[in-house]
């Protein structure tokens, strides 16, 4: 698969995993693919856990209201370090971005499925916190994300996009 098959083939999966372990050595492709993404002013903000542990990913769901991804073989936990880059400007949420991205592309690559969860995990509730406990990270840096990764037992309807030609002009804005 080349990169543009692996972005129009990407999509978010919200169903049932195989129960089939994700290799240690595809999480690490797929963590380096991540932390190869690019990142405002070089700092480097993005840090990873890959979780394959079955009950350490048993007490991550057990803080998650409702628990996502909850039969996914593995999953990994996107931590940011909120570093003031340039002119008083902070690119943390860029750097996970793009790291994020990179990883779903990956995972796609390597035949598995996954969702991005944020908002689910960066709530009122302070889920990524508890997460965090858990996972034992030190309290500069915050858990934004969990992926679930694994082999997806479902084929789940692909959500249509807008067309092209509503959402990319050349030459100015067309509406």
């Amino acid at each position: 698969m080349n990169t543009v098959e692996a972005i129009m083939k990407r999509h978010s999966y919200r169903g049932k995993y195989k129960n089939e372990a994700v290799p240690k050595d595809d999480l690490i492709t797929i963590m380096k693919a991540g932390l190869a993404a690019p990142s405002g002013c070089n700092k480097q903000t993005t840090s990873l856990i890959a979780v394959d542990d079955l009950e350490v990913l048993k007490r991550l769901f057990s803080v998650m209201d409702p628990p996502v991804g909850e039969t996914a073989p593995a999953a990994i936990c996107v931590l940011t370090e909120r570093i003031i880059a340039y002119r008083d400007k902070c690119y943390a949420v860029q750097d996970y971005a793009a790291a994020i991205e990179n990883m779903l592309l990956t995972i796609t690559e390597l035949g598995y499925s996954s969702c991005w969860y944020e908002g689910h995990i960066c709530g009122d509730d302070r889920t990524g916190y508890k997460m965090a406990q858990i996972l034992n990270v030190p309290d500069n840096y915050e858990l934004v994300c969990f992926l679930p990764i694994g082999k997806a037992i479902e084929e789940m309807p692909v959500v249509q996009r807008k067309s092209f030609e509503e959402r990319a002009w050349f030459n100015g804005f067309r509406k």
